[in-house]
């Protein structure tokens, strides 16, 4: 039986859940969520927000935490063109997702992972699930695309494949009514925004090598999450987008890593630093190590 057939013959639907005041957590694991960070994030936000922006969607875990102060619709996106399809067949598609989902979990192995990870399904559907089920048991949820042919290339991370609860993608499916998921550049969606709206930012942070002149051991690798890299150039259009949206009335925040390089960009920004602990990458929780990462509010004046 293959991915194609599970597509045709499975009609299990998702009967919807109530909606319950706790906050949403992110279904998707994405390198560089902000999950932790909430705490110091959603202080700087509106606490009543219109139309609302995020570009650099991932795993999604500020609109989530914050979708229920959103009187307007969500514009998300995000250039990952498989995270984007997850995105939208969980606003759109439960039913048919779900039992492909079990498909993929009644037939996990290290050695299953290899033949879905060679595949390349065109339609949405096929994409979103074959997404979920790579990013829940790839080494340490790792989504990583070669800059030659776009295919994931991130090993096995020796886990199961768990699945998801119906009543998470409902929840979560529900936040969703309300907003526009695309894949798209940020220069593209923020275009768009005028006044009164209000942005979130979360770009990969460029790496820090820690031996500049040898550039061979960044301490970060979050901007590989697909075939097109995110470099310095485009946080620096990205500054320049950000002045232009303050001036077109536009309020926004950024996350990002604490640099000098990243103050003297957003110099015309309110900047709140703080530290936080963060997991090096490694194949096995034995091999884990912390490291106080310095981080930054961005805020937009």
């Amino acid at each position: 039986m293959t991915i194609g057939t599970a597509l045709a013959s499975n009609q299990t639907e998702l009967q919807p859940s109530q909606r319950t005041s706790s906050p949403l957590k992110p279904f998707i694991r994405w390198a560089g969520g902000k999950s932790k960070l909430l705490p110091h994030i959603l202080p700087h936000m509106p606490e009543r927000i219109g139309n609302y922006y995020e570009p650099f969607l991932g795993g999604g875990a500020v609109f989530l935490a914050v979708q229920d102060r959103i009187d307007g619709t969500a514009h998300l996106a995000d250039l990952n063109e498989n995270l984007v399809a997850a995105w939208v067949a969980v606003r759109d598609q439960r039913d048919q997702l779900a039992p492909l989902l079990d498909w993929y979990r009644e037939r996990d192995s290290k050695e299953f992972y290899y033949e879905v990870r060679a595949e390349s399904p065109t339609e949405p559907l096929a994409r979103a699930a074959r997404f979920l089920y790579l990013n829940g048991t790839s080494w340490n949820h790792l989504w990583r695309e070669n800059s030659r042919t776009g295919a994931m290339n991130v090993p096995w991370g020796d886990r199961r494949f768990k699945g998801f609860d119906a009543e998470t993608l409902a929840a979560i499916g529900s936040a969703l009514q309300n907003a526009t998921i695309e894949a798209a550049d940020f220069r593209k969606v923020l275009s768009t925004a005028t006044a009164g709206d209000f942005v979130y930012l979360d770009p990969p942070y460029l790496p820090i090598y820690t031996n500049p002149e040898l550039e061979k051991e960044p301490t970060s690798k979050f901007n590989k999450y697909t075939a097109r890299v995110f470099e310095l150039p485009d946080l620096i259009e990205l500054a320049a987008i950000c002045e232009d949206l303050s001036a077109r009335g536009v309020k926004w925040v950024m996350s990002n890593r604490d640099t000098e390089g990243v103050r003297q960009l957003f110099s015309g920004a309110d900047i709140v630093g703080f530290t936080t602990r963060r997991s090096l990458s490694a194949q096995s929780r034995r091999e884990v190590e912390s490291r106080e990462s310095p981080e930054a509010v961005v805020i937009g004046r």
